[in-house]
């Protein structure tokens, strides 16, 4: 790639983020929204209240001098003229008031001695005509007033504003009084309006620049306030993630700094908590661990014990004493117990202190589960639909495990005939273990996979330690896949294992010195399948 082609993926990715950061963030969106309307109601009213008074200011000022000279060239030039003109006074009176400082065009109307009406223009603006006059201003200039103390004059002048083919005229009219021609002027305001049309443009100039102005200043804004806030939410997400150290810079005395320091405050707390909660977990396990290696030794030699004291038992010789025979089978059934127990709880210890790990092969499943059913002699009792050549790459062992708890489970707690069934849904392998018992209470349901959890708090001694299904499930998540109980509308109960087809990505995260689990044909999971502490639903 040429040093050309970094540069604009460069430039594409930064202005793809800033636009990104202007589309998603809204607060800083609404801050640069708000700041543009309060800019732009600012600019527009300014500019409409600056242009009116501009407008009125150019106009009045035009119009008062228009009207005034027309006024005094009436005066003093058609008033010299006879009571009845004749047209060619009339027309030269008109071009000399025409002539004057305003440059308007002037229109005289009078009646000669024989009282027709003639007419006398300046001659511009194509020849201003009567037609020319709106009829309301003809009207209003031809009425006589009636004279009062507060009307001193019979006519007035009168005026308006008209506009012809797009330009602006000012029109004005009036009569002499004591009798003699009507007078009107035409005057254009065109330059005025080209003024006022420059103002206008540099007034919506000003208003844009303005307008632009203040996004770029809320833009300013929006980063100055928001950089806080932006830093303290990568902050949140940080500490999310479990980077407990994360603490933010504190500077200034305003409420985002305060902010900071509250947040630092409890990211601390949270930290320390987190310690002390790790370091009572880690302590815990340790215990669990210790004591389990502990127990160990010992219930190694009684296991010894109670395997010749049970071999006296099965023995025809008859050599035990009835009396004390049934406190050894109890002393037998409860070392068994025992060792269960303590197998599953380093087994449970492994998974807590994650050194469990997988140690995949090529399995068939249906030859898996029969291996699994036939070791532990419930050929009679399960039922197995699962065609033959669906090969998966999972952890034998620790699939013998899953399968012999759900299956013990069921035949324990919900009764034979139990139905074993295999199927494919994708990359995933579907195996569904379902009873023929009275199902999983509801309440039961979501606490069946929790450890020591069983549903009957009367029967604390059964055969089960509560630990089956949950170490299952664990055995599961560590391939990758689930484990989900179910009531099966027919009746009874359902488990449902998922694993996919092929564990090895999981297999080479966990990849670090192999299976840490038992060995041996009594393996912890294995020896609880077999001795019926497949996990405790307890119905």
């Amino acid at each position: 790639m040429t040093d050309r082609q970094e540069g604009f993926r460069g430039w594409a990715s930064d202005r793809k983020g800033a636009v990104s950061r202007l589309r998603f963030t809204s607060l800083r969106l609404r801050l640069v929204v708000v700041f543009g309307l309060v800019a732009l109601t600012a600019a527009v009213s300014a500019s409409g209240i600056a242009y009116w008074l501009n407008r009125e200011a150019v106009l009045t000022r035009t119009q008062d001098a228009v009207l005034r000279d027309f006024q005094q060239e009436m005066q003093n030039r058609a008033g010299a003229l006879p009571v009845h003109p004749t047209q060619d006074e009339l027309q030269r009176t008109a071009g000399q008031m025409a002539n004057s400082s305003q440059r308007f065009s002037v229109l005289l109307v009078g009646e000669d001695a024989g009282g027709k009406v003639v007419y006398g223009n300046s001659g511009g603006l194509s020849g201003f005509a009567l037609d020319d006059v709106p009829t309301s201003l003809r009207k209003a200039v031809d009425k006589q007033q009636k004279v009062s103390e507060s009307n001193k004059s019979t006519y007035h002048l009168y005026w308006q504003r008209v506009v012809d083919h797009g330009t602006p005229y000012l029109v004005a009219g009036t009569r002499l009084i004591g009798g003699g021609p009507t007078g009107y002027m035409m005057k254009s305001l065109e330059p005025e309006a080209k003024d006022l049309n420059s103002l206008a443009w540099s007034l919506g100039i000003a208003t844009g620049l303005a307008l632009i102005g203040s996004a770029l200043l809320a833009q300013a804004a929006a980063t100055t306030v928001l950089k806080p806030v932006h830093r303290l939410g990568v902050a949140a997400r940080r500490l999310g993630e479990g980077k407990l150290d994360t603490r933010l810079r504190v500077s200034g005395t305003d409420e985002l700094a305060d902010l900071s320091r509250t947040f630092n405050d409890a990211a601390e707390a949270l930290e320390k908590r987190v310690d002390d909660m790790a370091a009572r977990d880690d302590a815990s396990r340790r215990f669990v661990a210790d004591m389990s290696h502990e127990l160990r030794t010992p219930l190694t030699a009684i296991t010894a014990v109670t395997e010749i004291l049970e071999e006296e038992l099965e023995a025809e010789s008859g050599s035990m004493d009835p009396m004390i025979e049934p406190a050894v089978r109890l002393v037998v059934s409860e070392t068994r117990r025992l060792n269960d127990l303590v197998e599953n709880l380093m087994e449970v210890t492994r998974f807590d202190a994650g050194t469990a790990r997988l140690v995949l092969d090529d399995v068939d499943l249906a030859d898996q589960i029969t291996a699994c059913i036939d070791a532990r002699a419930w050929l009679d009792a399960v039922d197995l639909d699962a065609e033959r050549g669906i090969h998966a790459r999972l952890d034998p062992r620790r699939l013998d495990v899953i399968l012999a708890n759900l299956i013990g489970n069921a035949l324990k707690h919900g009764g034979s005939p139990v139905r074993v069934s295999v199927r494919i849904d994708g990359e995933e392998l579907v195996i569904a273990v379902r009873d023929h018992g009275p199902g999983i209470p509801e309440d039961v349901l979501p606490h069946v996979f929790d450890r020591f959890y069983k549903a009957s708090a009367s029967r604390p001694r059964s055969e089960g330690s509560g630990l089956g299904l949950s170490i299952a499930t664990e055995n599961a998540r560590i391939h990758g896949g689930s484990i989900t109980a179910a009531n099966s509308p027919e009746g009874g109960a359902v488990f449902t294992l998922r694993l996919p087809r092929d564990a090895s990505a999981l297999a080479e995260e966990s990849k670090d010195g192999g299976n840490t689990g038992p060995t041996g044909t009594t393996g912890a999971i294995g020896a609880a399948g077999e001795s019926g502490a497949a996990g405790e639903k307890d119905a």
